[in-house]
This record gives C-alpha cells, sequence and structure tokens, in this order.
C-alpha cells in the first residue's frame, strides 16, 4: 500500500504519518519524486489500516501496489533511480557508465596495468574479484584480503572507484571498506540472508542475474535488498541458460526494456559473461547501449591468455580503447553521454 503525500503538508503532517505506520508496526519508505512524495507501506494487511490514513491529514490518496516487488516498482516510484557511486559517477542518469577491469586481481603489478589502461580509455569504475566463486573447487579463488588491499590503493592512487563481489554474509563488513560498489553475483542472487545483510548498508549493490533467473525472481531479489533500507540497487543483465550452446550464455536484451517498464532501477549490462567469447563481446556491447543500458561492466586482461580466470572472454585493452571510440559515436545518436 503506499500513500501519495499532498504537495502542501506540513513538516507536522508528515511526521505525524511516520509516526503512525511505525506506531502500527510497519517500516515507512518513502520516495521524493520529482512530482509527488510516496510513502510505502510495505507489510502482510497493511490494507486494513487504510481507512486511518485515508483520514490523516496531508494524504492525498492512497492505492495498492499490485507487483509483489513493491519498493522496486514503477508504481511505487514513477522516476528513474540514480545511484550515486561517488562524487563523479552515477549510474541511471544521461551517461552511459562503463566498469572494466580482470576478473579477478590477481596481482599488485596485474590490476595497477589493468587500471591505468581502463582509466585512460574511459571507463568510470574499475571491477576486480578478490573472492570468486568457481565451478570448480579446483581452480583459482582469488586472493581474498591482500586483493582488497591492492584495489584500496588502486583507487587512492588512480582516483577510480571500485567494484568488487561480496558472497557471503561475514565478508559484507569487510567489504564496505575497501570498495564503492558491493556485486552480488549470480550464483547468489537468491542467497536470501546476503541479500538482507547488504540492504543493511548505504553502499550501492549491483545485482546480477541468476543464470536460469526469471525478470520476477530477480526484481523480487532486489526487493529483499530494499526492504532493509538501501535504494541503491543497480540491476546487471548477464545472460541466461538456454538450450544455446555456442555461446557462454545468451545475453537477454529483451530483458532492458522490460525491466525498465516493470521498475524504476537503473540496468547494466555484462556482454563478457553474456556471450563469453572476446571478439564478440565489444558488439554485444553496443547492442546493449542501443537497447537502453544505462551501463556496461566488461572484463579486461592485458595478457588473457594468462588469466587465471575468464581468459577467453577478457577482451584486450587494445579493444576496449576501440569498443570507447564506437560508444562515444553511438550515444551521440542516442541522445545519451558516456
Amino acid at each position: 500500500m503506499i500513500l501519495v503525500i499532498k504537495n502542501d503538508i506540513t513538516p507536522e503532517q508528515f511526521d505525524h504519518i511516520i509516526n503512525k505506520i511505525r506506531e502500527l508496526g510497519f517500516t515507512p519508505h518513502i520516495s521524493r519524486g520529482v512530482k509527488k512524495t510516496i510513502i510505502g507501506l510495505i507489510g502482510e494487511q497493511a490494507e486494513k489500516y487504510k481507512e486511518i490514513f485515508e483520514a490523516m491529514e496531508g494524504v492525498e490518496h492512497i492505492s495498492e501496489i499490485e507487483k509483489p516487488f513493491k519498493l522496486a516498482s514503477r508504481e511505487f516510484k514513477e522516476e528513474n533511480t540514480v545511484v550515486k557511486v561517488n562524487e563523479e559517477v552515477e549510474i541511471g542518469g544521461k551517461k552511459i557508465v562503463v566498469i572494466a577491469g580482470p576478473c579477478a586481481v590477481e596481482s599488485r603489478e596485474q590490476i595497477f596495468t589493468i587500471a591505468k589502461l581502463v582509466k585512460e580509455y574511459g571507463a568510470h569504475l574499475l571491477r576486480g574479484g578478490a573472492f570468486k566463486p568457481r565451478t570448480s573447487p579446483y581452480t583459482f579463488q582469488g586472493l581474498g584480503k591482500e586483493a582488497l588491499e591492492y584495489l584500496k590503493e588502486v583507487k587512492r592512487t588512480l582516483n577510480i572507484g571500485v567494484v568488487s563481489e561480496v558472497m557471503n554474509v561475514q565478508q559484507v563488513e569487510m567489504l564496505v571498506e575497501y570498495v564503492d560498489v558491493l556485486q552480488i553475483g549470480a550464483r547468489n542472487v537468491q542467497n536470501f540472508d546476503l541479500l538482507k545483510e547488504v540492504g543493511k548498508v548505504k553502499t550501492p549493490v549491483l545485482l546480477k542475474r541468476g543464470m536460469a533467473t526469471t525478470i520476477k525472481e530477480w526484481l523480487m531479489s532486489a526487493e529483499y535488498i530494499m526492504s532493509q533500507g538501501n535504494y541503491n540497487v543497480i540491476l546487471c543483465e548477464r545472460g541466461i541458460r538456454t538450450f544455446e550452446d555456442s555461446t557462454r550464455f545468451t545475453l537477454d536484451l529483451n530483458a532492458i526494456p522490460v525491466v525498465k517498464s516493470l521498475s524504476h532501477l537503473p540496468v547494466i549490462v555484462d556482454p563478457s559473461h553474456g556471450i563469453g567469447i572476446r571478439n564478440f563481446v565489444p558488439i554485444m556491447a553496443k547492442a546493449a547501449v542501443v537497447a537502453g543500458a544505462d551501463g556496461l561492466i566488461i572484463e579486461v586482461h592485458h595478457k588473457p591468455e594468462e588469466a587465471m580466470s575468464d581468459g577467453p572472454q577478457s577482451i584486450y585493452p587494445s579493444q576496449f580503447n576501440q569498443l570507447m571510440i564506437e560508444l562515444r559515436k553511438i550515444v551521440d545518436v542516442i541522445g545519451r553521454e558516456i
């Protein structure tokens, strides 16, 4: 249930509504849009208190949110959400934000080499895995805290924000001290304890779609995060599993316009995992931008043949540079920036 608030409401009336919501055992979720302010009253049997709020000063009208994902829905917030990562980077606005870097941090030299190149070529944020969820227990699992120290040093030295994956509840507090965006990987999209934990912090969360997750399930995972108070959620389409076996996954570009019609949250695309073939990554990256994506997350490695993970889908820095040149031409045509 959502309460649409009158434009001329007094601070005292607004506080009275908030206090009443809390008194009834609910958590108020406030959305201040350009045209109106909405207070979400999320919880079981909220509708039975409808008459109480209808009688309160300052409430213009009350309506139900039909979608199961309440806070993530367009009904709760009509305007697009813009997630501020730091003072310089905003995801969900006019600018296409590009996140680039290696799948995993392998050494100090490796991450500094790649970070310098991707920033020079136009990346807004650096990606780099410290903890790696791998299909095989015998493959490289990441450098852990050592990698986070390298990322922190890169961030300080090169003045570039950092994105890295958090794999479990115990890691959240630690990663918040090192990174600017917490990534929830495809395998953890329905790890509800982890989703609730990252919902308790204010650090932006990049939520990847699971390889067999429907759009509704994906948005319900975002709802878990937002229900705890963290509205800084960035959705990431990274390919789904289909019967097709000529590519690593099937990049579902259909999801971009569909999600944008259902939700106010920004959507970025990961063409590296989505197709899994180096030479096709730039093509799908450009297609994603034309389809309406708010950003890209791309794996870049200066020596992909020696990469400890995801080498075949990591593009060379020279390919990344060329992609950025071509994207600058595309965004002019579609009325966006990069």
